[in-house]
C-alpha cells in the first residue's frame, strides 16, 4: 500500500490510525535525525580552515550514540507532533493554521531537547560525546520541512486527483477565462480551478481596479487594470469568459464591469456572495451566470439569524402557498432553522411535489408534511390545524396576477380577502403563536382587485388581533415586486428576449420597487420575531427601478444590444396600473420596529364586534356575476380604492 494511502483517514478504528502514523513519523524523524549528523560533519569536512582535524563523515563512536540520542528525541517529537492534532488531522486538508501547530509543537519539543540533553546530560556527564547543539539546530529545521512537506505532498496529490467518472479537460477544450478582482476570493478561485481541470476553465489573467497592483501576479498569473476595452487582452490571451470574483463589491461597479465584457463578447460569470460563502451554504467554486439582482442597487440585509432560528428551532410550521415562489423558499428557510415538523398546504399537486422533492434532497425528508389543501375549504384545514396544532403559521397562498384579477375580482376576493379570513380563526383556534400573511405593496391605495383583495385580508388580519381572548399574534408584511417569482415581470421579459423580441413595457417611466425571494423571505422571517399583533410592515425595498432598465439590463445579459439587436416596444399602462407604487395608505403612519430594513405601520383597527358584517357582506359580493358592481362594492369598504371600470 502507498504511504499516501496509508496516511489518508481509511481505518474503521483510530487506534490503528494512530498506530500507523505513529510509526510512520518514528521513521520520518529518524531519517531526519540522521540527516543532521551527516549535514553537520559534512559542512565541517567542507569547512576545514575552520574546523582544523574534522575527519570526513560522521565518526564511529558518534555514529554509535545516535541511537541514544534518537530515543531522547524523536519520543518527544512524537508526543509533540500528537498534541498539535497531527494524528487526529485529514492529510490532505493542510493549511497556514495547521503549519502553525506544527511549528510551534516541534519549536517546544526542540527547546525542551536541547535543554535536557545538550545542557544537563552533556553537563553531568551522562552524555559526554555525541550530541552537537548543531546537529539538534540542524535536526529541528529538517523535522519542521519533513512533517510540513509530507502533509503538502498529501494536499496536491489529492488535489491532483481525479474524481470517480471524470477526465482532466483538454487545454484545446478548456474555457480560458480572466478574473475579476485579483483578492483573496480570485486567488482563492483561481487556485481551486489550476487544482482541478476537470472543471474545464484555465485562468489567463486577473484585472483589478486598484491601479498598485497593475504589473504584479497573483498565484503566477499577471495582473491588468481594469479598462474600458478588453478587445486587446481578449486576442491576446484568447479568453472568452469573465468571472467577477468580488462577492462583498459594490453592485454599481458589477454592472458596469458586465457591460464592458459582454460589449469585449466575453460571458460573464460571478462567485456567490459573501454571506452565502460565510455560511457554508456554497464555496468560491460555486459559479453562476451574473443575474439582474446582482446589477440592482441595494445595500446588504443584515438578519438576526440566531433570533430567527431560536424562534422556528423546535416549533411546528405551517407554510400555506407552499409550492409557490414565496412559498418555497420559505419552506428551504425555515426547514434549515431545525423546526419539529414542517407542514407544506398546496392545493397544486405538480408544485407541492417539487418542493417536497427539493427539501428532501437538501436533507430534510423527516421533517416535512406535504398536505395538498384549498385554504378556502374550510372542513380540510379545520382538519389539519386540529391534527396537527401548528405554532407558526406563514401565509403565503393567494392569487396575484393582477391583470387576471382585474377581469375576475369575485376570485381575487374569494381566496385572498375569505380564506385568509378562515385561517386567521382556526389559527386564534388552535394557538397559533405567530400568523404572518403576506401582503403587497398594491394593497397601499389600490387601484386592480388584487391589491384590494390584500388590502380586505389585512383588515381583516387588525380586526381578528382584536377578538376576545386571542393570544395570536397576528401580523402582515407588504413587500414589492419579487425577481424571479411566478407572475413576474422578469420571467416575462426573459421569454420575450428569447424569442427575439420585441420586450413590451407598459409605459417609459413606470417604476417599481424589487427584491430578491430570498432576501424577502429573510425579512418576512425577521418580521415573525421582533412583530407585534395586529401590525402592517413593509420592508425597505431601496428606490424603485424604472421597468425599461430592467428591461435594457436583461438584455445585456443576454449578450443583446437594447434597441438594436432587440427592440422595447411601449404597450401602453393595462387596467389597475399604476406609474408608481406606494408606501402608505391613509391614516397611516410609520414606527421603527427595531430594524432597519422593517417599518411598522400605525394605524386604528376595525372593531372585531364588526369583522362578521364585512365577512357576510363579501360573501354576497363574490356571488355577483357584473365586475363592475362588484369593483363598486368593494369601493364602499374601503374608499381609497379607485377601481378600473369597464
Amino acid at each position: 500500500m502507498k504511504i499516501t494511502e496509508t496516511l489518508l483517514l481509511r481505518d474503521q478504528h483510530p487506534w490503528i490510525r494512530n498506530l500507523k502514523r505513529t510509526a510512520f513519523f518514528a521513521v520520518l524523524l529518524s531519517f531526519t535525525l540522521w540527516l543532521a549528523y551527516e549535514f553537520e560533519f559534512f559542512l565541517r569536512a567542507d569547512c576545514r580552515w575552520i574546523f582544523p582535524g574534522v575527519p570526513e563523515g560522521v565518526p564511529q563512536n558518534i555514529r554509535s550514540r545516535i541511537p541514544f540520542v534518537a530515543l531522547g528525541v524523536i519520543p518527544c517529537q512524537l508526543l509533540a507532533l500528537y498534541f498539535s492534532g497531527m494524528f487526529r488531522s485529514v492529510f490532505c486538508y493542510f493549511r497556514i493554521p495547521e503549519m502553525a501547530r506544527v511549528f510551534v509543537a516541534l519549536t517546544i519539543c526542540f527547546i525542551v531537547t536541547f535543554f535536557c540533553i545538550r545542557i544537563v546530560l552533556t553537563d553531568m556527564g551522562i552524555i559526554n560525546s555525541g550530541v552537537h547543539s548543531s546537529v539538534l539546530v540542524i535536526d529541528y529545521f529538517l523535522s519542521v520541512l519533513a512533517v510540513c512537506g509530507i502533509r503538502v505532498a498529501a494536499r496536491m496529490r489529492w488535489e491532483r486527483k481525479k474524481e470517480p467518472g471524470e477526465e482532466p479537460a483538454e487545454s484545446a477544450t478548456c474555457t480560458r477565462v480572466a478574473i475579476f478582482g485579483a483578492g483573496d476570493a480570485g486567488s482563492n478561485l483561481a487556485t481551486m480551478l489550476h487544482a482541478r481541470p476537470s472543471l474545464g476553465k484555465r485562468v489567463m489573467f486577473f484585472l483589478d481596479d486598484n491601479p498598485e497592483k497593475n504589473g504584479m501576479r497573483v498565484v503566477g498569473l499577471p495582473i491588468f487594470q481594469m479598462s474600458d476595452d478588453l478587445s486587446v487582452l481578449r486576442d491576446r490571451y484568447k479568453v472568452s469568459q469573465l468571472i467577477l470574483a468580488t462577492p462583498s463589491g459594490s453592485v454599481r461597479r458589477s454592472r458596469e464591469v458586465t457591460e464592458i465584457a459582454k460589449k469585449a463578447g466575453l460571458s460573464v460569470m460571478r462567485v456567490p456572495g459573501m454571506e452565502d460563502l460565510v455560511a457554508g451554504r456554497t464555496i468560491v467554486s460555486d459559479l453562476r451566470e451574473v443575474a439582474l439582482e446582482d446589477l440592482l442597487e441595494r445595500p446588504p440585509t443584515v438578519l438576526d439569524r440566531h433570533a430567527i432560528v431560536n424562534m422556528l428551532s423546535g416549533k411546528r410550521v405551517l407554510v400555506t402557498g407552499a409550492g409557490g415562489s414565496i412559498g418555497s423558499e420559505i419552506c428551504r428557510q425555515v426547514a434549515a432553522s431545525s423546526p419539529v415538523q414542517l407542514l407544506l398546504v398546496e392545493q397544486c399537486e405538480v408544485l407541492l411535489y417539487q418542493i417536497e422533492q427539493d427539501l428532501i434532497r437538501r436533507g430534510f425528508g423527516g421533517i416535512i408534511k406535504p398536505l395538498i389543501a384549498d385554504i378556502t375549504d374550510r372542513q380540510r384545514m379545520e382538519q389539519i390545524f386540529e391534527r396537527f396544532r401548528p405554532e407558526l403559521v406563514f401565509h403565503a397562498a393567494a392569487h396575484k396576477h393582477v391583470p387576471m384579477m382585474e377581469s375576475q375580482p369575485a376570485e381575487a376576493i374569494k381566496n385572498n380577502a375569505l380564506g385568509t379570513a378562515s385561517l386567521l380563526e382556526l389559527a386564534s383556534n388552535a394557538g397559533t403563536e405567530a400568523f404572518v400573511l403576506i401582503s403587497t405593496d398594491k394593497a397601499i391605495n389600490p387601484t386592480n382587485a388584487m391589491g384590494a383583495s390584500k388590502r380586505l385580508a389585512e383588515i381583516i388580519l387588525q380586526a381578528n388581533s382584536r377578538r376576545p381572548g386571542n393570544s395570536t399574534r397576528f401580523m402582515a408584511v407588504r413587500f414589492g415586486n419579487v425577481l424571479g417569482s411566478s407572475g413576474s415581470v422578469i420571467p416575462h421579459f426573459k421569454r420575450q428576449i428569447a424569442e427575439g423580441g420585441p420586450v413590451t413595457v407598459t409605459h417609459p417611466d413606470i417604476k417599481r420597487y424589487f427584491m430578491t425571494i430570498p432576501e424577502a423571505v429573510g425579512l418576512v422571517l425577521q418580521t415573525a420575531v421582533i412583530g407585534k399583533g395586529g401590525s402592517i410592515y413593509v420592508l425597505n425595498m431601496g428606490e424603485p427601478v424604472k421597468i425599461i432598465d430592467v428591461a435594457r439590463h436583461l438584455i445585456r445579459l443576454s449578450g443583446l444590444r437594447p434597441d438594436i439587436d432587440i427592440e422595447i416596444k411601449i404597450s401602453g399602462l393595462r387596467p389597475g396600473e399604476k406609474l408608481f407604487e406606494e408606501l402608505k395608505t391613509e391614516g397611516e403612519e410609520f414606527e421603527p420596529s427595531g430594524h432597519s430594513r422593517i417599518s411598522r405601520f400605525i394605524s386604528t383597527p376595525m372593531d372585531y364586534e364588526k369583522l362578521e358584517d364585512l365577512l357576510e357582506a363579501l360573501r354576497k359580493i363574490v356571488q355577483k356575476q357584473s365586475r363592475n358592481e362588484i369593483k363598486r362594492d368593494i369601493r364602499l369598504i374601503i374608499p381609497e380604492y379607485k377601481p378600473y371600470l369597464d
